[in-house]
């Protein structure tokens, strides 16, 4: 009698358990500059522009490290647990560099390295649990998503337990952390019983990923998505700052708390999107994901000098809106894609993405300054999940889209 998925996956849960927490911990790297942003501002004189790629660096190594990956086929080539324990190491250490306070320019290629690491992280994790899970899959994958975010959050944790808190302390925690990471990937995490097919990355295959219109939806979907979340979640603490210093209500460890609960919010909305998409369908999800985090990024001004009960609550509903549909955009294309050059099609879409949260990243502060300030600066970031959600209603009235999520457009 042939074994059930379950009785063959036997101790999934408990892995999938083991597996977050080590991306939890890794993850705690990728923000760790801009949670002390402040404070490097302050001691090494930069301005906001300068800050900025601070937290690009990662997004411009995260970039070349994941086409890397994927072009030279690494998860295939390396045990997928010694492949992320060493990317977790790799990134627990560059991130340790900035201890040494290495100045602007070297404090930069330090995070571009963490990036770099981190795409060894990413990616793998999310195709380690696949080989888990068959039924179940997509509440697996959304936790590993869940625990993206979590992790990215606990630096803003760690610089807001207190207000005397040291930057120094924060890095190395996150750096502490990360080195932790790795040791749980490579001790107590291990492909299960069903390996997963190869992604290649083929760049030959570009044009053809191009020409499929239901694709150029999807990823018109995810870039809208992309333009909004990577930037409010680097400057979601230069917001805040300034908003509680005009109200006089806070101080800086209340922003980086709030900032906190805001990104950390995004592990309910990631959970929520994958049984919405179950039950609602990919397209309604996704569009009615982006519709509520593109009115947060349209009104968040109005309440930038409180009352503060009301600023905690848009700005956690954006957290939980902002990344619950993220899950789903990789799925439609797994559903959407030929076989054939689904891998191309991934890689991408995450290539276009994050290359397009550098843009966003670096404008910001411009227009922040343009504008004589934070208040109204985030409403530019309202244009993407507007183009996002228009696309995916797009895409539910094309015949194709009962593929998506077995018929659920």
């Amino acid at each position: 009698m042939t074994a059930s998925p379950e009785s063959k996956a036997e101790g999934r849960w408990r892995m999938l358990a083991l597996l977050c927490l080590a991306v939890v911990l890794s993850f705690s790297t990728w923000f760790s500059a801009n949670a002390i942003a402040p404070e490097l501002k302050r001691a090494w004189s930069l301005s906001e522009g300068s800050a900025a790629w601070l937290t690009n660096g990662v997004q411009i190594g995260f970039v070349v490290g994941a086409l890397s990956a994927s072009l030279f086929n690494l998860p295939d080539l390396i045990r997928m647990n010694r492949l992320m324990a060493g990317s977790a190491l790799l990134a627990g250490l560059s991130n340790a560099v900035m201890l040494l306070e290495p100045g602007p320019a070297g404090a930069v290629f330090c995070r571009m390295v963490t990036g770099f690491a981190l795409a060894g992280v990413y990616p793998p994790a999310l195709k380690l649990v696949s080989t888990w899970f068959v039924s179940g899959r997509g509440l697996a994958l959304a936790g590993v998503i869940g625990a993206i975010t979590a992790g990215s959050s606990l630096p803003h944790l760690f610089r807001g337990m207190s207000s005397a808190v040291d930057w120094h302390a924060v890095v190395a925690l996150s750096s502490g952390a990360s080195l932790i990471g790795a040791v749980v990937f490579l001790l107590f995490t291990r492909e299960g019983p069903y390996p997963f097919g190869k992604a290649l990355f083929d760049p030959h295959q570009i044009g053809r990923v191009l020409k499929d219109r239901n694709l150029l939806l999807v990823n018109g979907g995810y870039l809208g998505h992309m333009w909004e979340l990577y930037a409010m979640w680097a400057w979601l603490l230069a917001y805040l700052t300034a908003a509680l210093a005009d109200g006089g209500t806070g101080i800086s460890s209340e922003a980086s708390l709030l900032t906190f609960v805001a990104v950390a919010s995004g592990v309910v909305g990631c959970f929520a999107g994958g049984i919405l998409s179950d039950r609602f369908g990919r397209t309604a999800t996704t569009a009615g994901l982006m519709i509520v985090s593109g009115a947060c990024a349209l009104t968040i001004g109005f309440v930038f000098d409180g009352p503060f009960w009301l600023l905690t609550l848009v700005v956690v509903v954006w957290g939980i809106s902002i990344i619950g549909d993220s899950a789903q955009f990789s799925a439609a294309v797994t559903e959407l894609a030929d076989r054939s050059y689904i891998g191309t099609a991934l890689s991408l879409q995450m290539g276009m993405g994050f290359a397009l949260t550098i843009f966003m990243i670096w404008l910001m502060p411009h227009l922040a300054e343009l504008l004589g300030g934070w208040r109204w600066t985030f409403v530019l970031l309202a244009v993407g999940p507007i183009f996002g959600a228009v696309s995916m209603l797009i895409l539910r009235g094309r015949p194709d889209a009962v593929r998506l999520a077995g018929g659920r457009r």
